[in-house]
C-alpha cells in the first residue's frame, strides 16, 4: 500500500517586476498586492508527496478542476505502478466531484481519505508546499508560464535528490544523561 499526500498550490502568477521590499522606511512590512484577477496566465501546481521515502510529484496545470485533477491521479497512478494508492487530500470539489468518481471507478487501485474541514496540518503535502516555495517561487518573477513549469519541475528535482521520509510531528527530544548524584552525610 503506497500513501501520497496530495494538494494543489496556486495560483501563480506571472510577473515581470520584481517582488515588493521586505520593509518600509518608517519599519512598516510592505506586502505584495494580491492580484485576483482571472486571465490565461494564471497556472496552478498539483503535488504528492509520498510520506514513505519523501519523493515528491508536480504537475502544473492553468486551472484547478476536475480534469487536471484527474491527469494528476493518472500520473500518481504511472508513478506508484503496483499495489493500492491511498490519497489523502482536502474535499475539494475537484476531488469529489461525479467526474472525478467515475474516473475513480476505472481505477480501482487509488483511494480517497479526506482530511477533516479546518485541518489543512494534517496533510503532509502543506510542509512540503513550503519547503518548495522557498526552493521554487521565493523572490522569483516568471515572464510566463512555461517559466513556472520550469522551475517547478527544476525544484521538484532537485528537493527530491535529497528527500529522507516524512514523519508526522515533532522528533522527540534527545536523552541526556543525568549528573551523578551525590550523597552527603554527616
Amino acid at each position: 500500500m503506497t500513501v501520497i499526500c496530495a494538494d494543489e498550490l496556486g495560483p501563480v502568477i506571472p510577473r515581470t517586476f520584481p517582488p515588493a521590499p521586505a520593509w518600509s522606511p518608517d519599519g512598516h512590512r510592505v506586502k505584495a498586492e494580491l492580484d485576483y484577477s482571472r486571465g490565461p496566465q494564471k497556472t496552478w501546481v498539483y503535488g504528492g508527496l509520498r510520506p514513505s521515502d519523501g519523493q515528491a510529484l508536480t504537475m502544473t496545470a492553468s486551472s484547478r478542476n476536475s480534469v487536471f485533477y484527474q491527469q494528476f491521479l493518472q500520473r500518481i497512478e504511472d508513478a506508484n505502478p503496483t499495489g493500492q494508492i491511498w490519497i489523502v487530500t482536502d474535499n475539494l470539489s475537484s476531488h469529489n466531484s461525479l467526474s472525478t468518481r467515475t474516473w475513480l471507478e476505472d481505477h480501482p487501485r487509488i483511494h480517497h481519505a479526506f482530511i477533516p474541514v479546518g485541518a489543512c496540518w494534517l496533510n503532509l503535502q502543506e510542509g512540503w508546499w513550503r519547503i518548495f516555495r522557498k526552493a521554487a517561487l521565493a523572490g522569483c518573477s516568471f515572464a510566463n508560464p512555461d517559466d513556472i513549469t520550469y522551475a517547478t519541475a527544476l525544484a521538484t528535482s532537485q528537493l527530491n535528490s535529497r528527500a529522507k521520509p516524512w514523519t508526522w510531528g515533532r522528533p522527540a527530544p534527545p536523552t541526556r544523561r543525568l549528573r551523578r548524584r551525590y550523597v552527603y552525610r554527616v
